[in-house]
């Protein structure tokens, strides 16, 4: 299996717990800690509204793309601080 298609594959996951409460905890951890770590995003992370923002106005529809984001972060390799891996890394375990 592609990396791609691992991703789509974790997407799709994300529509059968999108709403539970331990898979949005863990989407606004996520981008909480890459509002904090911003500076070690690769620019393609970057979003168009703040990762604040969306961790504040996080809704079920928002999932498939901060796994997206995450998957991105953790196969980029260029993330070296621990809390933002481990925060992507947990999420990642959370819906798969």
């Amino acid at each position: 299996m592609t990396k791609d298609e691992e991703t789509q594959k974790m997407v799709e996951k994300c529509k059968e717990v999108d709403n539970k409460p331990e898979v949005m905890t863990t989407c606004r951890i996520v981008l909480e800690t890459m509002e904090k770590k911003k500076s070690e995003l690769p620019e393609e992370i970057n979003a168009d509204q703040s990762y604040m923002e969306m961790a504040q106005n996080i809704k079920a529809e928002d999932v498939p793309k901060v796994l997206e984001m995450a998957m991105k972060l953790a196969k980029s390799g260029e993330i070296k601080d621990p809390e933002l891996k481990n925060a992507v890394e947990r999420l990642i375990r959370t819906i798969g």
